[in-house]
């Protein structure tokens, strides 16, 4: 008969997020959190692209919402608050060659007021990479990429060249969102990242995914 205890289950490993070197500051300092912050967004799946969606927090509580006017000469997406402030305005660039988005704080469509524009890293690709310039960056090396298929399972957003992870973006696949026809995602900010400039990128990509041609 064995008297001895039995072994200690092994405590599953804790996932690390090193800390960037700087805070990311983008849209504000207020965005800023000392600890990895866990977004869902949800989005239909049949507005192809046109649509309002949630992004809200690991409780489900409302962070950010997004509204569109795609009626205009220049698509339109706004990202706001949970009080429908809003705090970013992303335009679409339709005669780029390289599909372009340019993002203004608030309402504003002032030169002084981009805050950063996002473009396909290449005119032909069958992954979605984007190059991210902030608005006083006018040369040829992005501040920000982001890499991996949008539409497949994940992607990541780095810091500039390096291989430093800024955020991660997972898709999630569930009966109820086939049933609904929703489409539903997780984002991991990593520590002292602007979480609303994340979840600007998340509006670019997802207008990305819904342009079925995906070569403009």
């Amino acid at each position: 008969m064995a008297t001895g205890h039995a072994p200690a289950n092994p405590v599953p490993a804790v996932r690390t997020y090193p800390p960037v070197e700087h805070p990311v500051v983008v849209v504000g300092p207020q965005y800023l959190a000392q600890y990895p912050v866990e977004l869902a967004v949800s989005t239909k799946l049949w507005t192809l692209g046109e649509n309002d969606f949630k992004v809200s927090d690991i409780n489900g509580t409302l962070i950010f919402q997004v509204k569109s006017k795609v009626l205009t000469l220049h698509d339109r997406r706004f990202l706001k608050d949970a009080a429908g402030n809003t705090l970013v305005n992303l335009r679409q660039k339709i005669m780029s060659m390289h599909r372009r988005w340019d993002a203004f704080r608030g309402e504003s469509k002032e030169e002084k007021d981009l805050l950063f524009t996002a473009k396909k890293s290449k005119l032909y690709q069958f992954k979605t990479e984007l190059d991210i310039f902030l608005g006083k960056n006018k040369g040829k090396v992005p501040d920000f990429k982001v890499k991996g298929g949008y539409r497949e399972s994940s992607c990541s957003v780095l810091l500039g060249d390096s291989n430093t992870m800024l955020a991660q973006m997972h898709r999630k696949h569930t009966l109820a969102s086939t049933i609904l026809a929703t489409d539903s995602f997780g984002v991991t900010v990593y520590p002292n990242v602007d979480y609303a400039f994340i979840a600007a990128l998340v509006v670019i990509l997802d207008e990305i995914n819904a342009d079925r041609s995906g070569e403009d």
